[in-house]
């Protein structure tokens, strides 16, 4: 069995051997990180990171929102943690939802300087650096060849999983510098016990309490994922090292101890809000339970392909704008076999055979249904919490494992050449820096099509632009297409205005109906009215009276309905026309029109209805002569409700 450089550090007080690199390896592999984060999103950078990111529609623009959230809140006294200024008046518990909360909270002076846009343009740069440093953190405790942990580094902070996450803006997902820092200090816990255990226990609390207000679903996979490999360990030791067994446990149980104890203290209260606080989501919350399982296939783990299938409507209805992005399984070939291959070949080192494990049972929990054999979710979706895990994000596990795994395995062939009696050095170093590239070359080519990232400007409707920034105190407004429909874009011109409005809906995140109470008929209506997929609904007496109750509930004051025909579908709804038709119906009055949008004030003044018959409505919303002027659209629905007696 083979030594590790940690477990040169023993308790009998053997010296630590020195960390591959130094305090220079250290800092060359951040600035190498950094250059390659800066590259990763240099279609922001090199143009306007104030106002360009990968778009203002989707979980882009719900993340706009939830970096302005925290230094408005901060700013100006409110709840960082629960806010009515989204789904009014029921508001939105940020715990609840993927808000990435510490991330808004560190970044609350970019926000305050340069908008909620740059500050997620920093914080989508520095997660795969930071992730990958953390990596290179790990490693370099475990290597003596410095390069072999910035090897390890890139196939984790920069693997096609992160970039995939990162493009689709789940930085929840994407921002992984925890996982590999919670390994080392169980490490030193567990194996090198350089460190006091209670020290090390208040290390591990401060990470998970770090990583509870980043990502609670990464938080939930991590604690699953080190459970098993202590258990892992615990039956190698109990069958191997009996009589190392009990003293090791005892001070590793001293210190998780003292980490969970730590923890449970400092995250109690956010633990109730997030259970039980205001706006609390009753059932699933990191997805929507069964209907929305995802994961992935044996295949995926060595093919590119896995999400070509969804790029027509990221691109129509909000998401990634660039090319077909690498599937989430995907490790990278170079990555894969040289993890499998090194676990072959130095089997010996149980690290190896201990990440092999961990990362071969992540994979299998990554598997989604659908392909033709059982998967654990069917027994485990049921399960509180661990059951609303989405199943392909346990590839970020497998995505540690084998950093880790190819890491070593790098460090392993860099040692095996020098000693390689017929090999100089340079040739060694030669042949260790062609399988650094072999690693690193498939991962790259399979990410080629969308390197730099694709980024669009955040774009505002006219009236936003010149308006939404300077409304009086108090407005509530229901934008169209509203937040909750599947099209997300208002809540990015919501934070772009400073939240100088409150923006109502109903349905909380991921727009579920049995979330919308007293106001649900209303939601249905006003959701189908906004995704311009299947029919359109019609201003129908029971759906119209759905939609009054529904603006009565949220306490609505204002409806705007852009007319900027130049907008992406994802900002435009069903049309403008259609949704002045159908606002004009409901409201029973004309709109004023100014600045490209219809804008109705006042509404809980509305006076009734104006019923219009299904042909007529379609005649209104397509057929009134443009020569008539912006008007002509509800002009046209309240001429003919009078006319046919409405």
């Amino acid at each position: 069995m083979s030594v590790s450089p940690a477990d040169a550090t023993s308790p009998q007080g053997r010296p630590p051997v020195p960390v591959a690199g130094g305090r220079w390896g250290l800092v060359s592999a951040a600035v190498a990180y950094l250059v390659l984060g800066v590259g990763l999103w240099w279609n922001a950078w090199s143009t306007h990171p104030s106002t360009v990111t990968t778009c203002g529609c989707g979980d882009a623009a719900r993340f706009i929102w939830y970096f302005r959230w925290p230094a408005f809140a901060m700013a100006h006294g409110h709840d960082v943690l629960y806010s009515t200024y989204l789904f009014h008046p029921g508001g939105i518990n940020l715990l609840d939802d993927t808000s990435v909360v510490a991330l808004g909270v560190v970044l609350a002076p970019v926000t305050w300087l340069a908008g909620p846009v740059a500050s997620m343009n920093v914080a989508l740069t520095l997660a795969p650096v930071l992730s990958a440093l953390a990596m290179f953190a790990l490693l370099r405790r475990w290597v003596r060849w410095a390069p072999a942990a910035f090897v390890g580094g890139l196939a984790y902070g920069f693997a096609p999983f992160v970039v995939t996450e990162l493009a689709l803006n789940q930085l929840n997902i994407a921002f992984l510098a925890v996982p590999p820092l919670i390994v080392l200090v169980l490490t030193d816990l567990v194996v090198t016990r350089r460190r006091r255990p209670w020290v090390d226990g208040l290390a591990l609390a401060g990470l998970v309490i770090v990583q509870f207000f980043i990502g609670t679903e990464v938080l939930v996979i991590t604690v699953l994922a080190v459970i098993v490999g202590l258990l892992l360990l615990a039956g190698w030791a109990a069958a191997r090292r009996p009589e190392e067994l009990s003293a090791r446990v005892a001070g590793a149980a001293r210190g998780i101890g003292v980490g969970v104890g730590a923890s449970a203290v400092a995250l109690a209260y956010p633990l109730w809000f997030l259970l039980d606080g205001p706006a609390h989501l009753v059932g699933p919350i990191w997805s929507a339970g069964a209907t929305t399982r995802y994961g992935t296939s044996l295949a995926n783990f060595v093919s590119t392909g896995g999400l070509g299938g969804l790029r027509a409507s990221m691109l129509a209805f909000g998401g990634y704008q660039g090319p077909v992005l690498v599937g989430l399984g995907y490790l990278g070939l170079g990555v894969l076999v040289t993890a499998v291959i090194g676990t072959i070949v130095w089997r010996r080192d149980r690290r190896m055979l201990l990440f092999a494990a961990v990362g071969l049972g992540a994979a299998v929990l990554s598997l989604g249904p659908g392909h033709g054999y059982p998967v654990p979710w069917d027994a485990l979706q049921h399960v509180p919490w661990i059951g609303d895990v989405v199943e392909v994000r346990f590839t970020l596990v497998v995505t540690l494992c084998a950093a880790v795994l190819v890491g070593l395995a790098v460090d392993h062939a860099r040692a095996a050449l020098e000693a390689h009696g017929s090999i100089d050095r340079r040739a060694g170093a030669v042949v260790s820096w062609a399988l650094v590239i072999a690693i690193v070359a498939p991962t790259a080519i399979a990410l080629g099509p969308n390197l730099p990232l694709t980024t669009r400007t955040v774009e505002l409707p006219t009236w936003y632009a010149r308006n939404g920034g300077s409304l009086p105190a108090g407005r509530v407004v229901l934008a169209y297409p509203i937040p909750s429909s599947g099209l997300q874009s208002s809540e990015a011109w919501q934070a772009v205005n400073a939240m100088r409005w409150a923006q109502a809906s109903g349905g909380g995140p991921q727009g579920q109906p049995s979330r919308a109470g007293g106001a649900r008929g209303g939601f249905v209506v006003l959701s189908a009215a906004s995704l311009p997929l299947g029919p359109a609904p019609l201003p129908t007496p029971a759906d119209v009276a759905a939609v009054r109750t529904a603006l009565r509930r949220w306490r609505v004051t204002t409806v705007v309905v852009p007319d900027d025909p130049g907008l992406p579908v994802y900002e435009r709804g069903r049309g403008g026309a259609y949704g002045a038709g159908f606002f004009t119906a409901v409201l029973g009055t004309l709109p004023t029109y100014v600045d490209r949008a219809w804008v109705w004030q006042n509404v809980s003044g509305a006076p009734p209805p104006a019923p219009v018959s299904t042909d007529a409505f379609r005649f209104c919303t397509t057929g009134p002569p443009t020569s008539a002027g912006a008007l002509a659209v509800p002009g046209c629905v309240l001429n003919v409700s009078a006319l046919t007696g409405g």
